[in-house]
This record gives structure tokens, C-alpha cells and sequence, in this order.
């Protein structure tokens, strides 16, 4: 049995560590139970807000916001759609648009789960054609949102006239029905809070006229979605809109850093061990480009008792760091660290462990990060 962990312990310490195999990723119920509480607060209510489950694609997550009167989620994947269905949820967004064979899969799925009222995006006539087309062939309707462009330039069509002629298309098919806007402004990262409201305010405009001129029109337009999780306080001021973030169940480091205003806590952390000790300044950790998201530049995570660490090298299975007490380290030692991206981190684990009161409670298996929502 291990020696428990003195009460005055850092927060991210807990009995047992010395039995818990490395790279491993943990989650913090009481931290992510204060975030949560903050979503909700800020949203001014839990029926405001359709929080993205690309984040932590868990399950449990899932039933703990229902828990706590959240109805809604949002998707990136059929696979995340699939586990929120089977959790309980009973409305999802597929936050993407379905081409080729994933409209056929598309439609299967959410024929397999009629309990969850489903909707997923378009920005694009040909795929209204064949989301039309495929809701005929299998006798159903579905609902379906066009996904805006408001500068972020990934998706989505630029609001305007081209946005109202596609908008009134959808109404038209058969087998669809209007389910509203989504407009995700994922280009607003102004680290000042009021440059960052200025910009999510203007950018937010177009999307509010659109809406009101097809009202105008008399086209139904259901619901406003917007936002993440930087703007997600921006919008919350806002009247008639359902809110997305996703990031603030757990925050990560690099939000942490660029949004101070944000009151959210980290809520997952690697633990990784010291597995060699190359040079008297060099301390090589088993967290490789299969543990942590490696598509930033580094910091790639932000060290909690690693004092002045600085990456040199990284590749599949290992981190190599140069540290001015790396003497002090000896092969074996566990290092707590932070990723700076928390969404792409847990998608490569296929477990957490669950931290509460100072000991893992729990071990839960990351559902949603296979891409395929049913086994063959």
C-alpha cells in the first residue's frame, strides 16, 4: 500500500502515483467540477449551453453535465455523436459537414439512435443535394445548420446574400428542415479581453442580420449556435444564442497563458518519468509525440515540479530536456506536466485515470476517439 500524500501537497500530487504506469494521462474531479460550475455561471444557466465533447470524447463527461441540467452537445465526429447518444444526450450537433460516404453514415446513425434529435452542418449546395437525397431514400427528415464563415476561414460560407440563397435552398429539399446558424469565430485570440469583445461583437453582426433578414422572409431559424471557448463569455451577454466552448471542462496550458481573464482551471495532466539521464543537464521522459499533441511548436506542455525545463529533442516515445537541477532527478521520478493543447492529448490516450481526494477513484476509457461510431 502506498504512503499517502501529506494534505499540504501540491494539487496535482496524489497517493499512489508510484503504482500508475507512465505517459499516463489524469483528469481532477474537483477541478473539473469547478469548471463546469463556471460554464454554467457564466452562461447565466445550463440551458444555454451546447459544449463541445471533442475535448475529453468521454462518456462520463457527458452524464455529469446532464447531471447538472446541460441538454445539449456539440460533435466533431461521428464517432462522438455515437457516444453521446449512448450516454444519454438527446440533442447533438455534428459540428462538420458530411461528404461522401459519411452522409450514408451519417444518416445510419442517427436512424440507430431515435431517441437523440440530431443535426449537423452544410455550407455547400451539393451537400444539401445529398443530404436530401439520402433522408428521402431512408424516409426521414433531418435538421441541418449552415455553418457561417465570420473570418475564421476554415468553413463555412461568408454570411451575406450567397448565405440567404443557401439557406432558403435548404428549406426547400425534401427530407430537410432549417435547424438555424452556427458560426464558430475561432480566428478571435486577442489576449486582451476587450479587443477580444470588440472583435467577437463585430463579427457577430452579419451572423444577427442574416438571422433577422431571413426571419423577415419567413424562414425558420431555430437556433444561433456561436462561438468557443475564448469568446464563450463574449456571447454569453448575448440574447437568443446557444454557446459552445469545449476547452473549459479541462483548460489546458496554452489557454491558460493566453486568456488570464478566463476563470478556468487545468484540469488534466500528464504523468510522465524520468527514463534516462543522458548528460549531468539532460533528463530524457518518457512523453513522446504518442503521448502529448506535437502539432505546436514547443512548450508542448508546461512542467509543474520541473523547474526550468527547456525541450531539445522530441520524438515518438521520448521528451529530452535540459534543466539546471536535472543532478537533483534520478531515473524513475514521476514529473507532473500540463499540455499546452489538452483536445489532440486525450485523443491519444485510451484511458484516463480519475484523481479525487487525492487518489485515483476511477479509470475510464477515452470512448470517442476511434473514428468509426459502431464496431464492424
Amino acid at each position: 500500500m502506498s504512503d499517502p500524500v501529506p494534505l499540504d501537497r501540491p494539487w496535482y500530487e496524489f497517493a499512489g502515483a508510484d503504482s500508475v504506469s507512465s505517459p499516463s494521462l489524469l483528469f481532477y474531479r474537483e477541478r473539473i467540477e469547478k469548471n463546469l460550475e463556471e460554464m454554467i455561471r457564466i452562461a447565466g444557466g445550463p440551458e444555454r449551453l451546447r459544449p463541445h465533447i471533442k475535448t475529453h470524447k468521454l462518456p462520463g463527461l457527458i452524464e455529469r453535465q446532464m447531471e447538472l441540467g446541460i441538454c445539449r452537445f456539440k460533435a466533431a465526429t461521428l464517432s462522438e455523436c455515437s457516444m453521446a447518444a449512448q450516454a444519454g444526450a438527446g440533442d447533438v450537433l455534428l459540428a462538420y459537414q458530411p461528404v461522401g460516404p459519411s452522409v450514408r453514415d451519417w444518416l445510419e446513425l442517427v436512424l440507430t439512435f431515435p431517441a437523440t434529435r440530431f443535426s449537423c452542418l452544410a455550407d455547400d449546395t451539393a451537400t444539401l443535394a445529398s443530404l436530401s437525397a439520402a433522408a428521402v431514400a431512408r424516409k426521414t427528415v433531418i435538421q441541418v445548420l449552415i455553418d457561417l464563415d465570420v473570418g475564421f476561414h476554415r468553413t463555412g460560407i461568408a454570411t451575406g446574400h450567397d448565405a440567404e440563397l443557401l439557406y432558403s435552398e435548404l428549406n426547400s429539399l425534401p427530407g430537410l428542415r432549417p435547424g438555424g446558424l452556427h458560426a464558430y469565430d475561432g480566428h478571435i485570440t486577442d489576449q486582451n479581453l476587450d479587443d477580444r469583445a470588440a472583435r467577437c461583437d463585430e463579427a457577430f453582426i452579419p451572423v444577427s442580420t442574416l438571422r433577422d433578414t431571413l426571419i423577415s422572409r419567413g424562414l425558420p431559424v431555430p437556433r444561433l449556435v456561436v462561438g468557443g471557448s475564448p469568446t464563450f463569455p463574449i456571447h454569453a451577454r448575448r440574447e437568443g444564442v446557444e454557446l459552445s466552448p469545449g476547452t473549459t471542462v479541462l483548460w489546458d496550458a496554452g489557454y491558460v497563458q493566453k486568456f488570464p481573464d478566463l476563470p478556468f482551471l487545468p484540469a488534466a495532466v500528464l504523468l510522465t518519468r524520468v527514463v534516462s539521464k543522458p548528460s549531468p543537464d539532460r533528463l530524457c521522459l518518457d512523453l513522446g509525440h504518442k503521448a502529448v499533441a506535437s502539432e505546436m511548436p514547443h512548450p508542448r506542455v508546461e512542467f509543474l515540479n520541473l523547474v526550468g525545463a527547456n525541450p531539445v529533442m522530441h520524438s515518438e516515445e521520448h521528451l529530452v530536456v535540459e534543466c539546471p537541477d536535472a543532478h537533483r532527478w534520478k531515473v524513475g521520478d514521476v514529473v507532473y506536466a500540463v499540455p499546452r493543447h489538452v483536445c489532440p492529448t486525450v485523443a491519444l490516450h485510451e484511458q484516463v485515470n480519475v484523481v479525487e481526494a487525492g487518489e485515483v477513484k476511477e479509470r475510464w476509457t477515452v470512448t470517442a476517439r476511434s473514428r468509426w461510431w459502431r464496431k464492424e
